[in-house]
């Protein structure tokens, strides 16, 4: 079952660096969403449906 709606997510950008977002099902408790850009990487979490775009929210990339 999908995170958000396809038009949605066609439709949202990674708020630090504007890079597409992908959905990401295994990390966190309700799935998140990760920035498809390599040097940014930033994953947001999505609670009860709804994707929390802000910088202080996301989970930093391991490296």
């Amino acid at each position: 079952m999908p995170l958000v709606e396809a038009a949605l997510l066609d439709i949202l950008a990674c708020p630090a660096c504007h890079a597409p977002l992908r959905e990401d099902e295994s990390g966190g408790d309700g799935g998140e969403l990760v920035c498809a850009d390599e040097g940014c990487g930033l994953a947001y979490p999505v609670r009860d449906g709804v994707p929390v775009l802000l910088e202080d929210e996301a989970r930093r990339p391991s490296r």
